[in-house]
């Protein structure tokens, strides 16, 4: 495949700053760059022959003879899939990582990665036909499991089994001829954070990621930390009790075994036939079954055993936070993935824990916030990953 990319760092930082600052005036980038006028213009035609840069119009006046604006190539386009929760998201971004496109659809991973993979290729390329593109600039993959990032692909994934070592970026670099970046999707959901959220001003933040698994990203630095072989942030699986019940990844006691969304249906089922919740009854009733939308909704509406079950998770969560708060002592902590309705009472709760039990030196100045991207964190730091290698020097 053909490599479009910058040949030195310079560009790579005109590229980067153009990607998170969106279009800015020549004077303004080759001030910021350092580089003499001869060149940065030099450095602008290079990417403009490789459609990696392109003229926006004139900058606004400053005195004298106007600039022109720069910005990334309406040619430069990203996908982003995001796996996890039952289901498939894909979109297509543009060079600055907005999203135009998009396309959501249930899926079951249990089917194994080679049917799941294959419907993402599909729905990325049904996406690059409508927009009319040639190919990607690259696409960045979110999956909900620790992930070798060097090998693009997961290793021994509680959350999707049979996906141990599928060569995930491989196989899809292969389908659609363009680079792929593939993590773990707290870690991917940190970097979109990073992009377009609440994390944008802060160079140390914890992105903490509830569902039906719970993970944690951390941002150190300005720069998303994975550690030694990119297992940093795994707090799903640290043990809170060493009786406590059952998990998926087959210890007893973790965190997910409490607090992820399958946790509270499964303590929701048994309050519901118990007869100690007569709104969970009359929805299980209902239904057959319960969902942690179900689980959420009674704790909207006033429910006590319901609230109970989320000030239970949201406690145990605190307690976690804690530890994390006095070790990495982050700015702020951003927590997404919260099913609708629950965030107020999930944070109340949090704050309460954190902020008593952790040193005024590590909370005196620190936010507990819920995301403000939603469900957009994912396809946004998706895209944010690929570009980071489109965008990093040969």
């Amino acid at each position: 495949m053909t490599m479009i990319g910058p040949e030195n760092a310079d560009q790579a930082r005109l590229l980067r700053l153009l990607r998170d600052d969106g279009p800015r005036s020549r004077v303004e980038l080759a001030d910021a760059l350092g580089l003499p006028r001869a060149r940065f213009t030099a450095e602008v035609e290079r990417l403009t022959a490789q459609g990696l840069v392109e003229g926006a119009g004139p900058a606004a006046s400053r005195g004298g003879r106007r600039s022109s604006l720069l910005r990334i190539a309406g040619q430069v386009r990203f996908g982003a899939v995001v796996v996890g929760d039952g289901q498939l998201d894909v979109a297509l971004t543009d060079g600055e990582l907005t999203v135009l496109s998009r396309h959501r659809e249930p899926v079951d991973v249990r089917l194994g990665p080679e049917a799941v993979v294959g419907r993402a290729v599909e729905r990325l390329g049904k996406l690059r036909a409508e927009a009319g593109l040639a190919r990607f600039t690259g696409v960045g993959v979110a999956l909900p499991a620790p992930v070798a990032v060097r090998d693009g692909a997961p290793v021994s994934p509680p959350a999707l089994p049979g996906w141990h070592r599928f060569p995930v970026r491989d196989t899809i670099a292969a389908d659609l001829g363009c680079p792929v970046q593939v993590d773990n999707d707290a870690n991917v959901m940190a970097l979109g954070e990073r992009h377009a959220g609440t994390g944008r001003p802060f160079d140390d933040f914890l992105y903490v990621k509830l569902g039906s698994a719970v993970g944690c990203g951390l941002v150190l630095g300005g720069a998303l930390y994975r550690g030694a072989a990119s297992g940093a942030g795994d707090i799903g699986h640290l043990q809170l009790a060493e009786d406590g019940p059952l998990c998926v990844c087959g210890n007893s006691g973790c965190v997910e075994a409490y607090c992820a969304d399958p946790a509270l249906v499964r303590e929701a089922v048994t309050a519901a036939r118990s007869g100690r919740s007569t709104a969970l009854a009359e929805r299980l009733a209902g239904d057959g079954t319960l969902t942690m939308a179900d689980v959420a909704g009674a704790a909207t509406e006033g429910d006590p055993t319901a609230q109970t079950l989320v000030r239970d998770a949201a406690r145990r969560l605190g307690q976690v936070l804690v530890g994390l708060v006095s070790f990495v002592n982050p700015a702020i902590v951003i927590i997404g993935g919260a099913a609708p309705g629950i965030g107020p009472v999930l944070l109340a709760e949090i704050r309460g824990v954190v902020y008593r039990r952790s040193t005024p030196l590590a909370t005196g100045s620190m936010p507990i916030v819920l995301s403000d991207l939603d469900d957009r964190a994912g396809l946004v730091g998706a895209a944010r990953l690929v570009s980071d290698q489109v965008f990093a020097a040969c």
